[in-house]
């Protein structure tokens, strides 16, 4: 007669050796968890980038208002747009420092924090690559913006060229990007739905 799985009683050396392995997979997981810390340096790394960023707009900004008396307006609405530059720049580190380390690393916990922006806890990994590519297209746009309003002084054909099939590019990354999000969240729910 021939012994069937079922039949088989476990031995104690086998008990041990699985009790070896057990644990030496929990050592494993704990460590694959525990390595997530490991992004938190490039979070803070992401901070200081951003304080730098800050004494850029801060110089940029004197800047702006030492020659607005005597600029054209072109030159006033090219000092805007590259504050705004800056400023979406700033934003961009924002949202992966908070979205990321939110994500990847640990939750933040909002209580106590009653001006704590309500997105910041609720961006998920499909948001956060959404709000990337929306920001990298903003501050696309505005570059095109500034090389079409700087065509009178430095007109170059094959830059301003570069510079608009670039952004098409952004802006088409941007829209299948959320499309193919939507197509698999609603995926997701169909699924959902037929258990």
């Amino acid at each position: 007669m021939t012994e069937t799985p079922s039949d088989h009683q476990p031995s104690a050396s086998d008990n041990q050796s699985n009790s070896g392995l057990k644990r030496a997979e929990l050592t494993l997981e704990a460590v694959l968890f525990n390595s997530r810390w490991l992004m938190a340096p490039f979070y803070f790394g992401l901070v200081v980038s951003l304080a730098v960023l800050l004494y850029k707009f801060v110089e940029l900004l004197i800047e702006f208002i030492l020659h607005a008396p005597s600029a054209k307006e072109s030159d006033i609405i090219l000092g805007v747009l590259s504050l705004i530059d800056v400023s979406l720049t700033g934003n961009l580190i924002l949202i992966v420092v908070f979205s990321g380390y939110e994500n990847f690393v640990s939750r933040i916990d909002p209580r106590g924090h009653p001006d704590w922006p309500e997105w910041m806890t609720k961006v998920d990994f499909g948001g956060l690559k959404q709000k990337l590519l929306a920001s990298i297209v903003a501050i696309s746009a505005i570059q095109v913006l500034k090389a079409f309003m700087n065509i009178d002084s430095t007109f170059d054909t094959q830059k301003l060229g570069w510079l608009a099939g670039i952004h098409v590019v952004f802006v088409l990354s941007t829209l299948l990007v959320a499309w193919s999000d939507r197509l698999g969240g609603d995926h997701g729910k169909s699924e959902k739905a037929a258990h």
